[in-house]
């Protein structure tokens, strides 16, 4: 497919914002890595890999307590539980729970895509399935979840069998590709797995939104000519082609290990976050787009590339934007942000919601009516959920 080039065109103006963050502190096992969503109620589910198993909590007063875990897998497995490619969760009005995560192989950086559902609410939970097709011994792995509240799912993950092929045949292969699989019926049965676009980087996380339409949109770190590693988005109506996303161009004949991270809010603008080294250092950058991925904004650099700036997050509830990332700076990790009050146009000043000097997770934003949250995991303190407020913005 022909992916059409976003010619970068300068920064945004920034004006001064303030952002308050409130945190929810909760007694939770030591965990580094997390997973949580809000359902219809404002009920939030956290699951977290531990000993083999996924685990479940749930907590009705935003994160200060939590009921016992629940274990969702029946039999141990290797699940990976890194920021870059941990279990994800999903909760539909309809009862639907979802989750999905990747089992490792024996062989190093192979791996299933495994998914867990509930249709009761999280009453029951089916035993666990593998949703790739394709069951060689090679690198499945990095998948993205979305549901829709008629039992709708799809998921979208990193896989090598094209990879495995071409090897096979004597052909350089560069990258994995990306594939998906949908389901109609919650994920009672899953469709044929249909691959979306070759030459992806092969370690760096999937991120997938639904649009206002209920299409799902991917968008992830793609190879493009011998080894430039900027980025990609494909809508999945089955008529779209993949868009490039900036133009840094990053020449890097390595996995960066940093996915980026896509916001579709309820106006349908589409909120686009990243990372990359082009300039010799560490930058992040925002843009958004009014008109599903035509036209584009000017790419917004921010974060503080002196402190080793990553993993970005950002979630829209339309005017209101937000913006999460790491910085470290010799000594702990803080999680920053920065907010806008008009549709990512301009933004406040850079804030620190959160610290650890320990291990921790990559941050992760959630969104219940209208209130926005950040959801950390650290191995020093655990599960931490801290409100982002913004009043007097």
């Amino acid at each position: 497919m022909t992916l059409h080039l976003y010619i970068k065109r300068g920064l945004w103006l920034c004006m001064a914002m303030l952002a308050v963050v409130i945190p929810s502190y909760a007694a939770s096992p030591q965990i580094s890595v997390a997973s949580a969503a809000f359902d219809s109620e404002g009920v939030l589910w956290v699951i977290s890999p531990r000993d083999g198993h996924i685990w479940l909590r749930r907590s009705r007063d935003f994160g200060s307590s939590f009921t016992p875990a629940v274990r969702l897998t029946p039999e141990p497995e290797a699940i990976v539980a890194d920021g870059e490619n941990k279990p994800k969760l999903r909760v539909t009005e309809d009862g639907g729970v979802y989750v999905s995560y990747t089992r490792a192989r024996d062989k190093p950086y192979t791996g299933d895509i495994r998914l867990i559902r509930s249709h009761d609410g999280g009453l029951d939970f089916e035993p666990p399935v593998t949703v790739n097709d394709n069951r060689d011994q090679i690198s499945h792995r990095f998948d993205a979840l979305q549901a829709a509240g008629d039992g709708r799912l799809w998921l979208a993950w990193l896989d090598k069998r094209d990879r495995a092929a071409a090897q096979q045949r004597g052909e350089h292969y560069a990258g994995a590709a990306l594939y998906a699989a949908a389901s109609s019926n919650g994920g009672a049965s899953i469709q044929p797995n249909v691959k979306l676009a070759d030459h992806t980087c092969e370690c760096c996380r999937v991120a997938m939104a639904l649009d206002t339409d209920d299409t799902p949109v991917v968008f992830w770190r793609h190879i493009f000519g011998r080894n430039t590693r900027d980025h990609a988005m494909l809508r999945l109506d089955g008529k779209s082609e993949p868009v490039r996303i900036g133009s840094e161009g990053w020449e890097i004949d390595a996995c960066p290990h940093h996915g980026p991270a896509l916001a579709i809010g309820p106006d349908g603008l589409y909120h686009f976050a990243w990372y990359t080294q082009a300039q010799g250092q560490a930058t992040l950058h925002y843009l958004r787009s009014r008109d599903r991925g035509e036209n584009f904004s000017a790419a917004m650099q921010f974060g503080d590339a002196r402190a080793q700036p990553g993993h970005p997050d950002v979630i829209s509830l339309g005017d209101r934007v937000v913006l999460v990332w790491k910085e470290f700076d010799g000594m702990r990790s803080a999680v920053m942000t920065r907010v806008s009050t008009d549709a990512g146009r301009s933004w406040g000043p850079s804030r620190p919601v959160a610290y650890s000097q320990g291990p921790s997770d990559h941050p992760v934003l959630l969104a219940y009516r209208e209130r926005v949250f950040l959801s950390w995991a650290s191995l020093e303190e655990g599960y931490r959920l801290f409100e982002i407020d913004f009043e007097g913005v």
